[in-house]
């Protein structure tokens, strides 16, 4: 049952034809016309970045910048204890990624050493605790990406879990993605 205010997405009232043709126009008029070479290009970088050209075309909308990179999580990789492999579909992914900073964040017991030495990343660091606060966590996401003068807002965190994914919101980074849409999608 709809609350007040909602009109159950029907709108009877006199002026729905020019209000339809007015909100076309406007949200035809934000969408910018981009040249087809420009078109290329950010089609070519989706694919450097392994990722759809619509996923990759709405996060650069939503950020405005070009992505750097990415922050994956043990949990996303698949690497689930010290020692283990990463799985050969992760590791062709990653090994197919161009001009592009790939990361890992490692919950215990995998540790940072293990996960920063495997195949297709150049590094890794460890997760925030389950019981740190918002800050502690924003800070410390915010401390992985920008370590080397990178802005967050240029790296997507690629994880498998609801706490995973309030790292990018705090660390406010272009994104988050479902580490089977990355890997799969």
């Amino acid at each position: 049952m709809a609350g007040i205010g909602h009109n159950s997405g029907r709108v009877d009232e006199p002026g729905k034809s020019w209000r339809t043709h007015v909100w076309t126009r406007a949200r035809k008029d934000l969408m910018p016309t981009l040249p087809i070479e420009v078109v290329r290009l950010r089609v070519r970088r989706a694919a450097e970045l392994g990722l759809p050209y619509k996923t990759y075309a709405g996060i650069r909308a939503s950020t405005g910048h070009d992505l750097i990179g990415f922050l994956f999580s043990n949990n996303a990789l698949r690497v689930l204890r010290e020692g283990q492999p990463l799985p050969v579909d992760r590791a062709d992914k990653l090994a197919g990624l161009v001009r592009t900073v790939c990361k890992g964040v490692a919950h215990k017991p995998v540790t940072p050493t293990h996960l920063g030495a495997l195949a297709g990343l150049s590094g890794a660091h460890a997760a925030p605790a389950y019981s740190d606060s918002w800050a502690v966590m924003r800070d410390r996401m915010r401390a992985m990406i920008t370590a080397e003068g990178h802005p967050a807002d240029r790296f997507v965190i690629v994880g498998d879990t609801a706490f995973e994914r309030e790292w990018a919101e705090a660390a406010r980074t272009a994104g988050y993605l479902q580490a089977e849409q990355f890997f799969c999608g």
